[in-house]
């Protein structure tokens, strides 16, 4: 089982900036990919952005170009850069570990809220 600890969600103002840092922990070895996706109230849980253990980076439509996952595998850590918010990113972003077995671990989730 792999650990996932967000850090980083706030209130921004539009236009502003954070950075969300997921740490894991537990069973690192395990996994082939790591995710932040994010949860608006009624809707449901989306893709965000993708990071494989190749290097492979994916990001969904509405962030392409504001947001940058990465990673620091000294520190087992996995970052989203958010640049530009808008009200509509307002959201639970949850990180998760795409782990070979097929199962994903899931982080405990951190509120992002954008103000306009």
């Amino acid at each position: 089982q792999v650990q996932l600890v967000e850090s980083g969600g706030g209130l921004v103002q539009a236009g502003g900036s954070l950075r969300l840092s997921c740490a894991a922990s537990g069973s690192i070895f395990s996994i082939n990919a790591m995710a932040w996706y994010r949860q608006a109230p009624g809707k449901q849980r989306g893709l965000v952005a993708s990071f494989t253990s190749s290097g492979t980076t994916n990001y969904a439509d509405s962030v392409k170009g504001r947001f940058t996952i990465s990673r620091d595998n000294a520190k087992n850590t996995v970052y989203l850069q958010m640049n530009s918010l808008k009200p509509e990113d307002t959201a639970v972003y949850y990180c998760s570990a795409w782990r070979r077995d097929g199962i994903t671990d899931w982080g405990q989730g951190t509120q992002v809220t954008v103000s306009s």
